[in-house]
């Protein structure tokens, strides 16, 4: 069953530009790597300067265990600029 997940992170208080910067050389890298994962978009918020939500969709559990694994190393230059915490939604699809 594919996994769709909807992840909320806080960027520190001016760091959104470094945050968008590193992110356009971590997406292609993580979907390189990681065949099982369909989709990982990352968007800015609208009225809130400091919100990233990441779209992301996974072929099965396996494939979200993989990212899950290497999240550490693959969000390694993103992580610094970011709040703690992150609010993730696991989501399954109504209709295939």
């Amino acid at each position: 069953e594919m996994i769709t997940l909807i992840a909320t992170l806080k960027v520190k208080e001016g760091k959104m530009d470094e945050a968008q910067e590193a992110l356009k050389e971590i997406v292609p890298k993580i979907k390189a790597a990681e065949p099982g994962c369909l989709a990982y978009v990352p968007h800015r918020v609208k009225g809130d300067d400091n919100a990233l939500l990441f779209y992301e969709k996974y072929q099965d559990k396996e494939a979200l265990k993989l990212h899950s694994a290497n999240i550490m190393t693959s969000l390694e230059k993103l992580l610094p600029l970011l709040e703690p915490g992150m609010d993730i939604k696991t989501c399954f699809e109504i209709l295939p």
